[in-house]
């Protein structure tokens, strides 16, 4: 969108929040890049340039407003809903990738060469995969300067910095302050979100994921409370709270529905894991979604307008666990949610790890692939197929042949998943939307859907409602849970208070 001057003007002139993440405004007369919803006075459209990433305006010469954080705004909607490989590698970057591989890992990751990868991410997004892992670094930074009471020094390598002296430059030259300027003069509500501190085992932070209104939470959390894994997953207190397994050690978020953001407190048993922490809860919780042109484009189809004017700014959830999703959807494989629950969590009480130090009712994550190949039936309560599906595909996923992280490519995934013994449709769809992330996945057999469809005039014939799934591409994931809140199920509600 940055290309066409005339929207992004517009854009600014109005101060439209919708476009915070698609483009960054750059002010040649004050050297300052914003948002577009930058509440400051609007400059003239001869002193703005568009850039299509807050990286690109850094390396333009330009620095973050001190006013709208423009390095807090949601991420480009683009990169959840492309599978080219600008996306794909958009994913893997915010996962961390390329902290921990560098550029030569994320390019063996894609299957390309570091040239290529280069040369694509630098002509779309005016920057190259370092800058971008720079401008994440930065942001990660200010986070932990401003609502931390950390050391500086602890600080500039749990944001990934190699050493204090790049610590200190890059901060000075992103948001013109030094890093003991910035904690000085952070504002009440960051003063209010301090860090707790911090116990032998866990690091405890508190802090504002944003998104682009309207943000529906009741399928939303309700979804992942309703499906929430004993020991690994709970409702508490009004939050979403969960166990995950990431790059540098365990860790426990809640998260907490908020009229203008999702509130969200974090025990790190690392704080490097921070950036990855914040970027998958991001994902699960679908916040970098478009909800304005998503529901536009389903309210197109007058069956589905009533659905979508009743409940804008639904999401998809998913999950902070790609393989662990797939598995549990095996597990749940023409079984009831509840049935499927008390699976999982009999797979977790034998082979999940429990935490070093619980968290409320959280005590485990959930096993790995390459625990779960090694499951034994006699332990398991389901049919021996089920089980040899789920070893299969447990099998398959620790081997590296079932590709399900961030930068997958989608298509060679679902014809893998399908390839492999008592992985059907429904489930590779199920696959594809919940961990993959396709905003177009579409698991046309389930029962709910077909539901769904019945109650808005579709016939129950599985050949007609996917045909007439088409009209809501490439949006069908979204079109499902607007199908699936036709029916009175758990999933669709907003738990109570526990």
């Amino acid at each position: 969108m940055y290309t066409d001057t005339e929207a992004c003007v517009r854009a600014v002139s109005s101060r439209d929040a919708r476009f915070d993440g698609w483009f960054y405004t750059a002010v040649r007369t004050t050297g300052i890049y914003c948002r577009p919803s930058c509440p400051a006075t609007t400059p003239k459209p001869r002193n703005m340039t568009f850039y299509p990433s807050a990286a690109a305006a850094q390396a333009g010469g330009f620095r973050a407003c001190k006013r709208c954080r423009p390095d807090t705004s949601p991420g480009s909607p683009e990169w959840n809903s492309r599978a080219d490989l600008v996306a794909r590698a958009m994913r893997l970057i915010a996962d961390g990738v390329i902290d921990r591989e560098g550029v030569a890992g994320l390019a063996r990751r894609l299957g390309y060469s570091v040239r290529q990868i280069e040369r694509q991410v630098r002509a779309e997004l005016g920057a190259g995969p370092l800058s971008l892992a720079r401008a994440q670094r930065a942001q990660t930074a200010r986070v932990l300067v401003e609502t931390s009471d950390l050391p500086m020094a602890d600080i500039a390598f749990a944001a990934g910095f190699g050493s204090i002296r790049a610590f200190n430059d890059t901060v000075r030259e992103v948001f013109a302050a030094t890093p003991r300027e910035m904690r000085s003069r952070a504002s009440a509500p960051e003063r209010g979100e301090r860090a707790e501190a911090s116990t032998g085992t866990w690091h405890q932070m508190r802090l504002r994921l944003p998104f682009r209104r309207p943000l529906l939470p009741d399928n939303l959390f309700g979804h992942l409370v309703a499906t929430a894994v004993p020991g690994v997953e709970e409702w508490r207190d009004g939050a979403y709270r969960r166990t995950m397994l990431l790059p540098h050690g365990p860790a426990v978020v809640a998260l907490r529905p908020e009229p203008d953001h999702v509130a969200a407190r974090m025990w790190l048993s690392d704080l490097r894991d921070l950036p990855v922490a914040t970027s998958r809860c991001r994902w699960m919780l679908d916040l970098d979604a478009d909800p304005v042109a998503i529901d536009a484009a389903l309210a197109a189809d007058r069956r589905l307008a009533p659905l979508v004017r009743a409940a804008p700014g639904r999401r998809v959830p998913r999950s902070a666990d790609a393989d662990e999703m797939a598995v549990r959807i095996v597990l749940g494989q023409q079984i009831s949610t509840k049935a499927a629950r008390t699976h999982a969590g009999r797979l977790v009480k034998r082979y999940g790890q429990r935490l070093p130090e619980p968290v409320g009712g959280l005590t485990h994550l959930f096993p790995t692939a390459a625990r779960l190949r090694r499951t034994s039936a006699e332990h398991l309560a389901m049919p021996a197929s089920r089980h040899r599906t789920l070893v299969g595909l447990a099998t398959a996923l620790a081997e590296g042949q079932i590709d399900l992280t961030p930068g997958a490519d989608w298509a060679s995934t679902r014809a893998d998943l399908i390839a492999l013994p008592g992985i059907g449709p429904w489930s590779v769809e199920s696959i594809a939307m919940r961990a993959l992330g396709d905003p177009d996945a579409f698991p046309t057999s389930d029962l709910g859907i077909r539901a769904g469809a019945a109650r808005i005039g579709i016939p129950d014939h599985l050949a007609t409602i996917q045909s007439e799934s088409a009209r809501w591409r490439p949006w069908r994931a979204y079109a499902a849970q607007h199908l699936w809140a036709t029916t009175d199920h758990e999933i669709n509600r907003l738990p109570k208070e526990q």
